[in-house]
């Protein structure tokens, strides 16, 4: 569906994107993930033909956003990071007037109109000014007019941003509606947000892509779960002995809390890390020592974008493993 080719694009001195390349299929939500800063928005824009690039290429649908962007734009809905409204109209004239300018007459605009009031469940307020709305209906206004035309493909900046927890939930409830019957790619950079709603995560930092996969792969691939932690309340010597028995432990970190009790880090080669804890576990037992507490650490979606967004460069080409992430080693800026 969405085809991102080598784009890079600078500003003077700075570099914003850089030779960033991924493709987009239909019918799934992808979450555009990274700090602020990274470039985001920028891609988003030249994506939508709303910025031209330094370099590369976006094609939609077979259509070059450059070279034919009447046809390619027809296929996107957008909203940008702050929505183009009109303060002073209601819901309903604007989308009248956008539904105008996108070529839209007769019966048909007055169809769509009605269609994506219903959609985005604005109908109670479609009569009332914008200025008046909240931030939650705006940002439904918002998205209602990016679906005028009925776009194959929506794409959404931060559209969740400055929004309570209600407004919120109800807005990320929408987005996954939007995902049944369109692709849709939003930016965001809360991790819990994007684990939650997508099918796909697209996470740059620098301006570089550094890891395009599933939730779940990330996760597994990137940092799955390889570190016990055991919390007891024998000495750190003790403790050191006891574990000296067990194998497969590579490395093993102790820090007495100061109320008494010690806590052990251990990290493991082991494939799965329940072995060792289990090994661990019957090791305390018989010696006839408590085990106050006993963890695995489990990998999650924040881990993994502090490891990635903080490395200095990014690379073209992803290394052989079944989650596509990208070698910060190999390439320079």
């Amino acid at each position: 569906m969405i085809e991102i080719s080598h784009l890079t694009k600078r500003y003077g001195e700075h570099l914003a994107v850089s030779d960033l390349s991924f493709t987009v299929d239909s019918g799934q939500i992808y979450g555009f993930l990274g700090p602020n800063g990274a470039g985001k928005s920028t891609t988003m824009n030249i994506m939508t033909g709303c910025l031209s690039a330094t370099e590369g290429s976006v094609r939609i649908d077979g259509h070059d956003i450059f070279e034919e962007p009447n046809q390619a734009k027809k296929l996107i809905g957008y909203l940008p990071e702050q929505p183009p409204l009109y303060m002073n109209e209601t819901p309903e004239e604007y989308l009248r007037f956008v539904g105008e300018a996108k070529g839209l007459r007769g019966g048909e605009l007055e169809r769509q109109i009605d269609e994506v009031i219903s959609q985005t469940g604005i109908k109670e307020v479609a009569h009332r000014r914008i200025s008046a709305l909240s931030k939650g209906y705006k940002q439904r206004v918002g998205i209602a007019q990016a679906l005028l035309g009925n776009p194959k493909v929506i794409i959404l900046d931060e559209p969740t941003v400055g929004l309570d927890p209600i407004q919120l939930i109800e807005i990320r409830d929408l987005i996954k509606e939007l995902g049944q019957t369109h692709t849709v790619i939003f930016s965001s950079h809360i991790l819990s947000e994007v684990q939650t709603i997508c099918d796909q995560i697209i996470m740059i930092a620098k301006g570089k892509l550094v890891a395009f996969d599933t939730p779940e792969n990330l996760e597994k691939h990137l940092l799955s779960p390889n570190e016990v932690v055991l919390t007891s309340d024998d000495s750190a010597a003790e403790i050191r002995v006891l574990l000296e028995g067990v194998d497969h432990i590579t490395d093993l970190t102790l820090e007495e809390t100061g109320t008494g009790l010690v806590t052990a880090r251990i990290k493991t080669d082991l494939s799965n890390v329940y072995d060792l804890s289990r090994t661990v576990f019957f090791a305390f037992a018989t010696a006839g020592k408590a085990l106050l507490e006993l963890t695995v650490k489990k990998a999650n979606l924040e881990d993994i974008f502090l490891e990635l967004a903080e490395t200095d460069d990014g690379a073209s080409e992803p290394p052989a493993v079944e989650a596509e992430i990208v070698d910060s080693e190999v390439a320079e800026e």
